[in-house]
């Protein structure tokens, strides 16, 4: 069994050239999240950068974007090695750069929006429409493909996480959780979904809290503690964490690819044990630990200050650029050192070596069905509502509560959808107290944790989910 405190060794089966192409996606990724930032012109910077290539208002967010980029180039791999249908919450979903960049680079992009071809012009559009007039917002927004998450609502990343894997027996869904949302109220109370989740009937959730120092202006609490407190938190909440820390690329890709790979082969294992060994007790989740430095392979330091690593990298690092000689000549540079020209061709299509890590059709993470609800929605089995209807002969002659009656339909279509598991009942802890309980003759309550002799209607597979907070019932 691994240890508790278990660290991806840097030893990974990844073949040197398998290593080159997820190198090379990852520096795409990262160009073309920068260049959203700044760029309005020479995307492909086929001619010394001037003023009047620089957006005039620079908005967006630099710092957590590099990391982002990983985990979707490293989720690439494994989609594409284990076929897997999957899904990724991106909570930090202010990195709208990163999001939108690798939606462009798989192709989705271009398949959702024709007029930004994934070629130069392609890649001009996608710069200049960033968190501009008549543009695109510079958080991940519902219009982004692939994505099920707004990229203001800090805190509600791992529940709409579960959500997206109830019910989903085959789907991953990897979670990326932020440093400074994991200090929030939702995202404290999410950690113990995986109490409702269950490795036979639903999907499985993979977090990966990134820890990258900093929210905003501020140290994040998560990143300051000593790593034996953050395991015992962790473990706490029925995880076994997985540490990948570093800041020299070849190493984190190693690391990180054992990481996942490790991660998964757990999942399916705890899967494998529920579905055909019968297993019923709770398995322990593994999630990823991801420390990397907050604007990654940014500029280490303007003006003398340090940036890359630090509270200043959050938005944008150098600011004042279409004015400052200097900062311009910086961020050249900076885009230069990404070498766009070995990543793109002379028309700005991605080389192949930048797609190899890339899964086809569906699979891509920005074509999965399941973050399009319109290519999913089911009727559900809904009876003619006359029948449940209250029969009054004269005003004021009977007394019926409302939600009784309201149940009885409940009831039916809880019942109805028994086989294809596309209903449930969520609130806060008040089913009974709120005349729902005739649910409970078609399914009993989620529950994963300890079961007592005194307990009524919980089960493993229950379709009722019960939990005080609003916030995680909301999610």
């Amino acid at each position: 069994m691994p240890t508790p405190q278990e660290k991806a060794t840097v030893a990974s089966v990844l073949a040197p050239e398998e290593l080159g192409e997820l190198q090379a996606h990852w520096r795409a990724a990262n160009y073309l999240a920068a260049g959203q930032i700044y760029l309005r012109a020479n995307p492909l910077l086929q001619e010394p950068l001037r003023p009047d290539h620089i957006k005039p208002r620079l908005l967006g967010h630099w710092g957590t974007s590099p990391g982002l980029n990983l985990v979707h180039t490293h989720l690439n791999r494994v989609i594409k090695a284990r076929g897997l249908d999957a899904l990724c919450v991106w909570g930090p979903g202010h990195g709208g750069p990163a999001v939108l960049a690798n939606s462009w680079l798989d192709g989705t992009y271009t398949e959702t929006y024709p007029d930004v071809s994934r070629d130069g012009a392609g890649m001009a559009e996608l710069f200049r429409q960033f968190s501009f007039p008549g543009g695109v917002p510079s958080h991940v927004a519902p219009e982004t493909p692939g994505s099920i998450h707004e990229g203001g609502e800090l805190g509600y990343s791992l529940a709409h996480a579960y959500g997206a894997a109830f019910d989903n027996p085959g789907l991953l869904v990897a979670c990326v959780i932020g440093d400074g949302e994991a200090e929030t109220g939702p995202l404290a109370a999410s950690w113990h979904a995986d109490k409702f989740l269950d490795p036979v009937h639903d999907g499985a959730v993979l977090p990966i809290l990134h820890l990258n120092g900093y929210k905003i202006a501020n140290p994040a609490v998560l990143a300051r503690i000593p790593e034996d407190e953050l395991d015992a938190l962790l473990r706490g909440v029925g995880h076994e964490p997985i540490h990948v820390t570093g800041d020299d690329p070849e190493t984190v890709h190693r690391a990180m690819a054992a990481a996942m790979d490790r991660a998964l082969d757990r999942i399916a294992r705890a899967q494998r044990r529920a579905r055909k060994e019968g297993a019923t007790d709770r398995p322990r989740w593994p999630m990823i630990v991801l420390r990397t430095p907050k604007g990654w392979t940014g500029p280490h330091e303007v003006d003398g200050r340090p940036v890359e690593g630090t509270w200043r990298a959050h938005q944008v690092p150098l600011s004042d650029v279409r004015e400052d000689v200097g900062h311009l000549r910086q961020l050249e540079a900076w885009l230069r050192s990404y070498r766009p020209e070995e990543l793109f061709d002379a028309e700005g299509r991605p080389r192949p070596e930048v797609l190899a890590c890339v899964p086809d059709g569906n699979r891509r993470l920005g074509a999965s069905p399941h973050a399009n609800g319109g290519l999913l929605v089911r009727d559900l089995p809904i009876p003619p509502l006359e029948r449940h209807a209250v029969r009054v002969d004269a005003p004021g002659k009977e007394l019926h509560e409302p939600t009784r009656v309201l149940c009885g339909l409940l009831e039916r279509v809880m019942a109805a959808t028994a086989g294809r598991r596309d209903f449930r009942v969520v609130g806060p802890d008040e089913t009974a107290s709120n005349r729902l309980e005739a649910l409970y003759e078609a399914t009993g309550k989620a529950w994963q944790a300890e079961f007592l002799a005194s307990d009524e209607h919980l089960s493993r597979d229950g379709r009722v989910m019960e939990v005080l907070s609003e916030h995680l019932c909301q999610g």
